[in-house]
């Protein structure tokens, strides 16, 4: 007489398609939690701003007297994140001698009303003409080369206002948007709605090296809710310069 298969009982039948669909529950959810760890970056940031000594090209700190007065060039730099570009100005008149801003403009932020206390420039008794901006352009985030320094007399392309700085004008190439460095970067033409936030920095007398350090002013960097969240930090004492020669 030939074996026959014992029945599976409805109740069976029922315990095993739970232990399959569990058994999918488990392997969806499990591939599901490496996927978002996968989307999701972690979060990078800091939670104060660091003292950061400016170096030069050579891997030295950057003295006051070799930074060239209103140059072309950019001299770049990040702070207080790795992704974060800013420049670096030594303020002239139109014939080259350094300014002396020894009181802190006021910028007026157009988007909010806002009206805060850039600080005076560092530098040498009599020659208070360094400062730092943010290099990201307030309206759409362009960087430089796009955004840059040009010294008074030179030609802005596209330009087109009547109003002339102390020492010049940052302007935007990408869609015009242009500051005055001497003014705390505010707002010369648009179409920016901010000035660009400025960094804060020290000038020691006895070495004549250049920090950045402590805090940022004026509105938060474009694209950032936070000047410190959204980039690694650089993990060192130092921030590099690097030259973006703009022909």
């Amino acid at each position: 007489m030939a074996d026959t298969e014992e029945p599976v009982s409805e109740g069976r039948r029922n315990f095993l398609r739970l232990v399959a669909v569990a058994a999918v529950g488990v392997t969806a959810v499990g591939l599901l939690k490496g996927g978002i760890s996968d989307l999701i970056a972690p979060t990078l940031g800091l939670t104060s701003f660091p003292t950061l000594t400016i170096y030069d090209t050579t891997g030295k700190p950057l003295l006051y007297e070799n930074l060239p007065v209103n140059s072309a060039e950019v001299y770049e730099f990040f702070y207080p994140l790795s992704n974060e570009p800013s420049f670096l100005l030594k303020l002239g008149d139109k014939t080259g001698k350094p300014l002396n801003i020894t009181t802190g403009p006021t910028p007026k932020s157009r988007a909010t009303g806002v009206t805060y206390t850039y600080p005076a420039g560092v530098g040498p008794s009599g020659e208070q003409c360094v400062f730092a901006f943010s290099g990201i352009c307030q309206h759409a985030g362009c960087i430089p080369p796009s955004i840059k320094y040009y010294p008074p007399g030179f030609t802005i392309p596209g330009y087109s206002s009547s109003y002339v700085g102390q020492s010049g004008l940052i302007h935007c190439s990408c869609h015009g948007s242009t500051y005055d460095p001497a003014e705390g970067a505010t707002i010369v033409t648009g179409p920016t709605q901010n000035p660009l936030p400025g960094i804060y920095l020290e000038y020691n007398a006895t070495t004549h090296q250049i920090t950045a350090m402590k805090q940022m002013y004026g509105p938060y960097i474009y694209g950032h809710t936070s000047d410190l969240t959204g980039g690694a930090p650089l993990g060192t004492s130092y921030t590099p310069i690097t030259i973006i020669k703009t022909g």
